[in-house]
């Protein structure tokens, strides 16, 4: 019998030496910190604060998540982004495909240390995505493409069903989004599958565009999907997140840079 999926929200407190750094870790869009928690815990272990909220709607029922806004997912990360803010020296910002640019978000409207984004949704291709706000009336939901991980016997959790009305908010979130991303300035490793069912090349295509004003490097996951937080390419993506982490901490804190959390980050 497998585990149930764990939807609560992820909280640690910082544990490491040198300087306090927060990182905020926000899942995707009908998913929950199930997906990230992994990511979170290799984090916490490292000594970093870490925060990976469960966003309003999601984590019960596909009816609830019709009933937010995306300013309502907005708000979940920037609240968890005030909370490490007040206590750390450094914040981090990190998520997968909505998460990412729930991330992104951040990054631009409040001043992080770093960006790491895995498989991060900016734009919807699906051509009914413009006419969702009308559909929501008459459709109310769509079955979802979740749980798309090569890893076998692998569940995110997420639910089965996409909320039409959601469904839209996600599409202004995204163009608004992308709006905003010239205003990045912090280094953005974007973590990128080679095969990916669920987010397509368009939104790697506007996040290069976008990202005037940041230094950023892509990594490609070879042997992931989508959900490459739960998938064969996650050692990877954990130790390099550790690695980015140290990284521009002791770009911004010279003196940081013989003095990184525990040595559980290398593990």
């Amino acid at each position: 019998m497998s585990i149930p999926p764990d939807h609560a929200p992820f909280s640690s407190p910082f544990t490491g030496t040198g300087p306090r750094t927060g990182v905020v870790i926000s899942h995707g869009f009908t998913g929950s910190p199930h997906s990230i928690r992994d990511w979170a815990v290799s984090l916490a272990d490292a000594g970093y604060a870490v925060r990976a909220p469960l966003l309003p709607g999601h984590g019960t029922s596909w009816q609830e998540l019709a009933r937010t806004r995306w300013q309502d997912w907005h708000a979940g990360v920037d609240a968890a982004y005030l909370d490490l803010a007040a206590d750390c020296d450094h914040v981090v910002v990190a998520g997968l495909s909505m998460g990412g640019a729930l991330a992104l978000r951040i990054a631009a409207t409040r001043p992080v240390a770093g960006v790491v984004v895995v498989n991060p949704g900016l734009v919807i291709d699906d051509p009914r995505a413009p006419l969702a706000g009308v559909l929501k009336f008459v459709l109310k939901s769509t079955p979802a493409i979740g749980n798309d991980i090569l890893k076998p016997d692998t569940n995110e959790g997420a639910y089965l069903r996409t909320p039409l009305a959601a469904a839209h908010e996600l599409n202004k979130m995204f163009k608004d989004t992308v709006r905003l991303l010239p205003r990045i300035t912090a280094p953005v490793r974007i973590y990128r599958s080679a095969v990916d069912h669920v987010v397509s090349e368009s939104s790697m295509v506007a996040l290069r565009r976008g990202l005037t004003h940041a230094p950023s490097e892509v990594i490609r996951l070879e042997n992931s999907y989508h959900v490459a937080t739960m998938d064969n390419d996650a050692p990877e993506i954990f130790r390099g997140t550790a690695e980015f982490i140290r990284s521009v901490v002791a770009e911004s804190t010279p003196d940081a840079a013989h003095a990184s959390p525990k040595d559980t980050a290398h593990d």
